[in-house]
């Protein structure tokens, strides 16, 4: 931990400043989230298809209007962006702890969810521009507080909600209302130094700007490549989950083997992205540690495949040992490949951009991979089902390693041609 602290100090203060920016994003939002659906159905007495609309609303509005953050955040500046969204959080979060009805809860679900589409985006491009030669160290340090604020915050929400859900939401709030406040005295102003104008060209619109993008193919090919990526890590909250509870039961005993699960996974990351990183930069160029890191996600699910194969004992703590031991060898495999590919594949980013619209860039990436999630667990729910069905356990497990296998391959054939290396962006002439 000291290390990571003295890794943190080397960078500027607006570096520093965005790493904090970020673990608490993650702990106000990780401290309400997982418990609104059951205050939504249980305190307010919501039917099952008013909590999904209302959950559905806030990640739709997110993952929809990520390209349009990202595109403000070129055009207007990082900071303002990033204050807008923690500030539309803060009226969120409290509106959803102080309100019953459901018009008022769709649309405090939705500002929470455009929120994220705000900041989101700008803190990427904004750590990408401050960080420098040094982003790859520093998206590796930024995955870090990333995890510990998931980590935390549902600690902190579950003691506040045993106390009572509104406490956690005002909490949550307050935690946004500071971080605006923070930012707006502290955070530099930072512009994208090339998201308004083309050499020797007018200003240029938005929509030619995403034609622009919409024109990389590189970029493109790239972000669905990796759209893998995210429905096999998302897994720690679906198909794992499921698995143990499947077998270890939906009691205490259950729950506890679910929390090891969320615990391997975010403790492995605080204590050895640094690590994996450095040893990674050292020996990899960036497309082959993506591929690898691809390759170790498949690999993942190869413990549950074994497992599956494994006469299922008798109630009692062989049970229980089989129920949560393979899938927490998953959950660190998962965390292991995301640590090798995530700091590279925000570099490729960059790079695939020409260190151009960044923001923007990030925006339609999230909307991609977001897209794919959503589709990716509507499939892996359907696969698990299924297998239940037909009684074939090891089928998911096929199918997700499988997917993590065509994802490598898919990255590794874009490094082969070399079309992760974009080319240089053209110098600008000099201004007087």
């Amino acid at each position: 931990m000291k290390g990571i602290l003295a890794q943190t100090r080397s960078y500027e203060r607006s570096v520093q400043l965005l790493m904090v920016n970020q673990f608490t994003i993650n702990l106000g939002f990780y401290m309400l989230m997982p418990y609104l659906a059951a205050h939504l159905s249980g305190a307010l007495g919501l039917a099952g298809w008013m909590v999904g609309l209302v959950l559905g609303v806030r990640n739709f509005s997110q993952q929809g209007m990520f390209l349009v953050g990202g595109t403000l955040a070129d055009r207007l500046g990082y900071k303002p962006v990033i204050v807008a969204g923690c500030v539309l959080r803060t009226a969120g979060f409290a509106t959803l702890g102080l309100v019953d009805s459901l018009p008022a809860l769709v649309a405090a679900s939705a500002a929470t969810g455009l929120a994220g589409a705000l900041f989101n985006p700008a803190v990427r491009a904004y750590l990408t521009a401050d960080a420098g030669e040094r982003r790859v160290e520093a998206f590796a340090l930024f995955n870090v507080f990333y995890q510990a604020g998931i980590l935390l915050g549902p600690l902190v929400g579950m003691v506040l909600t045993g106390v009572d859900f509104r406490a956690t939401c005002l909490v949550a709030a307050g935690v946004f209302a500071l971080l605006s406040v923070v930012q707006i005295r502290a955070l530099p102003a930072r512009r994208a130094e090339n998201g308004e104008r083309r050499p020797g060209a007018g200003p240029e619109g938005v929509l030619a700007q995403w034609r622009a993008i919409l024109a990389n193919r590189p970029f493109l090919l790239f972000s669905v490549a990796m759209i893998g990526s995210y429905v096999l890590s998302f897994q720690v909250y679906l198909a794992l989950p499921l698995e143990v509870r499947r077998l270890g039961g939906a009691d205490e005993a259950g729950t506890a083997g679910v929390a090891i699960l969320f615990a391997v996974s975010g403790l492995s990351t605080i204590l050895g992205q640094t690590r994996v990183t450095a040893w990674c930069k050292a020996r990899y160029e960036p497309g082959q540690a993506l591929a690898r890191g691809l390759a170790v996600m498949g690999a993942a699910f190869v413990p549950l495949l074994v497992a599956a194969a494994a006469p299922v004992p008798g109630p009692g703590v062989s049970r229980w040992l089989l129920a949560v031991v393979p899938p927490a060898l998953a959950a660190l495999l998962l965390a292991l490949g995301t640590m090798i590919a995530y700091p590279f594949e925000m570099d490729t980013l960059v790079r695939l951009a020409g260190d151009r619209l960044v923001a923007t860039h990030y925006g339609l990436y999230n909307t991609i991979c977001g897209i794919g999630i959503t589709l990716g667990n509507l499939l892996t729910g359907a696969v698990l089902d299924a297998a239940r069905s037909a009684g074939l356990s090891a089928l998911p497990w096929i199918s997700l390693s499988a997917l993590g296998l065509a994802c490598a391959t898919a990255v590794h054939g874009l490094h082969r041609t070399g079309r992760l290396t974009a080319p240089r962006p053209q110098p600008r002439p000099a201004t007087t």
